[in-house]
């Protein structure tokens, strides 16, 4: 049997009649998006709260603003047997800051070899020797404790060895917060399916480290897809790691990975949710192979007209009504719903982690 997920009200002429999400669907990718104070964040929640409590299905969220680090705590006015089933819940929270096994962290040797590259700036033909010598730095360092790379390319008697440390030291990598230094990773826990893992990625000191472990948690799935083992890759403001113009080799090859799952992930269970404000800001190549769209206030003119060419089943006179919803209400179009609908979405069961700094009075 379907199950649906209870996510609010339909607005219209039965007052109080549910608004029901096809849960089997998510086996689509989901674009979801409103401007600032829509409460798309909030809304969202709420969606995966859901889907957390009615199926199986493990959820990985990147999270750059900590909107989810509290998905585990339900509120105080949540009913006692939804709390209690809540508990049961695996859900994790990786954070940069956080010790032992909480802490966001990822192995440099674990990287994949262009990621290695990407994060140390190397082009394969304009850095052609230093690049050879990363791509046979495994062959020569193995699988060795991490902490332990910088020491053996200092007593490396070759000389790209030594070129390559100090490329490393001149871009400050060895001192990011990022890497596990041969303890546990990422990886890891992704490995072990809980029902949530959030990795807030809000926490480090150098822009590019939220980047690099975004990467590295995606690049392992990829490596890792042919075991076929769903997971909903939920990506909140995408635009950060999605651009359709990434400047960084890094954020490009985050984009690439990204651009790559949307177009073939589907059939190895590897599902994206993108929310962001605005669907211009996504790389239309991501955008494109969305199925399902969750639509809050919008009121800029060109990006309802870019919703209008990316997502055709929405129809245009509800895209237009976008700009005048209220906060929580919203569009539900594609796949998970059977009609396009507009919709009051419902309250948290948890507590939402960036809410609003409120005017002091």
């Amino acid at each position: 049997m379907t199950t649906e997920l209870r996510v609010g009200t339909l607005r219209g002429d039965v007052p109080g009649q549910e608004a029901l999400v096809a849960a089997h669907r998510f086996n689509r990718h989901t674009f979801w998006c409103g401007q600032s104070g829509s409460g798309k964040t909030y809304a969202l929640g709420v969606v995966l709260e859901q889907l957390l409590l009615h199926t199986r299905l493990p959820l990985l969220i990147l999270d750059p603003n900590a909107d989810f680090v509290r998905l585990g705590e339900t509120r105080d006015d949540v009913e006692p047997d939804v709390a209690a089933s809540w508990e049961q819940l695996d859900v994790r929270v990786l954070r940069p800051a956080a010790e032992g096994d909480d802490r966001l962290a990822v192995r440099f040797v674990d990287l994949d070899v262009r990621s290695k590259a990407a994060v140390l700036r190397l082009d394969p033909l304009l850095d052609a020797e230093e690049y050879n010598v990363l791509l046979h730095l495994e062959e020569v360092f193995g699988t060795n404790d991490q902490r332990q790379l910088a020491a053996f390319l200092h007593d490396s008697p070759e000389p790209g060895h030594r070129t390559l440390l100090r490329r490393l030291e001149n871009l400050g990598v060895l001192d990011w917060d990022l890497w596990a230094w041969g303890g546990r990773s990422v990886e890891d826990v992704i490995d072990e399916r809980p029902r949530a893992t959030v990795l807030d990625l809000g926490g480090f000191k150098n822009p590019a480290e939220p980047h690099v472990a975004a990467l590295a948690v995606l690049d392992h799935l990829w490596a890792t897809r042919h075991e076929r083992r769903p997971v909903l890759i939920v990506i909140d403001e995408a635009h950060n790691l999605c651009s359709p113009t990434p400047v960084t080799p890094v954020e490009v090859a985050l984009t690439e990975r990204i651009v790559q799952i949307a177009a073939e992930g589907r059939k190895y269970g590897l599902w994206l949710l993108l929310s962001t404000q605005r669907p211009s800001k996504i790389h239309p190549n991501a955008l494109s192979q969305c199925d399902n769209l969750g639509l809050m206030k919008m009121s800029s003119p060109r990006d309802l007209a870019d919703l209008a060419d990316h997502f055709g089943y929405a129809p245009a006179d509800l895209l237009a009504h976008a700009a005048r919803f209220r906060q929580g209400e919203a569009l539900f179009a594609g796949g998970f719903v059977p009609d396009a609908s507009l919709v009051q979405v419902g309250s948290r069961l948890t507590h939402e982690g960036g809410s609003d700094v409120h005017v002091p009075l």
